[in-house]
């Protein structure tokens, strides 16, 4: 297969997902999809804006992410996060299966800490086929129809609330696969891909105070050009945007399941005043913190 990307490079759109064949939504949040084989997949490079989880249950289909071939065939789970780059798309047999897409705003309203989001991100990037086992499997079918059925359900006032627990719900469970699945890879990882994961567990439990490129690169023994270069290789995206990241990410969460006003949090995460949070908040969601969390 070329490896090289097409040179016209699309933002998938969550607008054009909903138009595919049978699929249910939660606005622009969530969708879930059966028989994805039947939906008219693109023909050019598509960057991902949003999470996509979904199971094969028959057929293969092999596809590229960062211009990296993979094929997953039933029986396989797919976990594609958002900013890759997906391509070369190409149904094997009968393709058949059930997708779920979350919206990157959706999912950090759903993930209770950081970690959640380390956990997929890391695995979704270092292991993006996984072998679940038939129970999990039945498992994934389980939810997947369950939240069909909430989806449908259009007149329950607590609708969004339902269908947002049993997403947590199914990632935790999801979690028992992602372990088992690194454990038994047990091959070593590369030196970059190892740089990579050491960086973002850095990123995660030192982001409320530390934001500059050249304290990770410190911690790590490696010069900030060097770090900034491996890091861009792995993940296609310089360790400043990952910081940035779990940053925004973090004042998301606390504005949604805490009571803390915007000054406190400004003061917890370490920003000069409430003023510079409000618009380093709105620079990288488009909104204020206070429209935000009353959202």
């Amino acid at each position: 297969m070329n490896n090289m990307v097409n040179n016209q490079t699309t933002l998938s759109s969550f607008e054009r997902l909903k138009q595919w064949p049978g699929a249910r939504y939660l606005d622009n949040d969530f969708l879930l999809v059966e028989s994805p084989g039947k939906a008219p997949f693109p023909h050019n490079a598509r960057e991902m804006t949003f999470i996509l989880v979904a199971l094969c249950t028959g057929g293969e289909a092999s596809y590229t992410i960062d211009t990296q071939e993979y094929r997953v065939k039933a029986g396989e789970a797919v976990i594609i996060g958002d900013g890759h780059l997906v391509d070369h798309f190409a149904p094997v047999g009968d393709l058949d299966g059930m997708c779920m897409v979350l919206s990157s705003e959706f999912f950090s309203e759903i993930i209770c800490n950081v970690s959640d989001f380390s956990e997929l991100l890391l695995f979704s990037r270092l292991h993006p086929v996984v072998s679940p086992s038939k129970r999990e499997v039945e498992v994934f079918k389980s939810y997947f129809h369950l939240l069909s059925e909430k989806l449908d359900d259009v007149h329950n006032h607590y609708r969004r609330d339902v269908v947002r627990t049993l997403i947590l719900a199914l990632f935790y469970d999801m979690g028992s696969v992602i372990y088992k699945s690194v454990e038994q890879q047990g091959m070593r990882r590369p030196r970059s891909q190892q740089i990579f994961t050491e960086f973002i567990r850095l990123v995660e439990a030192h982001h409320r105070h530390e934001r500059k490129v050249s304290w990770y690169a410190h911690q790590l023994c490696l010069s900030p050009k060097y770090l900034s270069e491996t890091v861009k290789s792995v993940s296609k995206q310089s360790p400043n945007e990952w910081i940035e990241r779990y940053v925004v990410l973090t004042i998301r969460l606390m504005l949604l399941r805490t009571d803390k006003s915007i000054k406190e949090i400004a003061d917890e995460l370490m920003f000069p005043n409430q003023s510079f949070l409000g618009r380093y908040f709105r620079t990288h969601t488009g909104m204020s913190p206070s429209k935000f969390r009353n959202s």
